[in-house]
């Protein structure tokens, strides 16, 4: 017979960072698409880069993607599977997504990608504790 622990309070902490973070991250990456589709000249343009779109395609890939970010972050309070899988799935997701951007504007695509990360790795190393709690 299985024995029932007690969850984490840490794991608990760390899917509640990770929900927070990707709402944060969510309403950057709207903020940012909203920036581009508003003003297709405001970000500037360094090199040639292999996903070349213009910035208003950008602008809407972000501001789609942000929506759907911010959901998830607020289904992970649900504390359901479902939640947690599409939690990782869209930081993945927002992670390459940011790798695109970087020409676009770098230093906040690099935090992002940071940020990613350790949602990922709060929702897929605690993710269990916070089922049963």
């Amino acid at each position: 017979m299985e024995s029932q622990r007690e969850p984490s309070g840490w794991a608990i902490g760390w899917i509640t960072f990770a929900a927070f973070m990707l709402i944060m991250i969510g309403t950057f990456h709207a903020i940012a698409g909203l920036a581009a589709i508003v003003d297709d000249t405001f970000y500037a343009i360094g090199q040639e880069y292999v996903f070349k779109f213009d910035a208003t395609t950008w602008g809407w890939i972000h501001l789609i993607g942000g929506i759907i970010v911010v959901f998830a972050g607020f289904g992970l309070f649900s504390g359901a599977a479902w939640a947690r899988t599409v939690g990782v799935i869209v930081a993945l997701i927002s992670a390459i997504a940011n790798f695109a951007w970087l020409p676009y504007s770098p230093v906040a695509a690099i935090v992002i990608i940071a940020i990613d990360i350790a949602v990922i790795w709060a929702l897929t190393a605690h993710g269990r504790d916070v089922t049963a709690a």
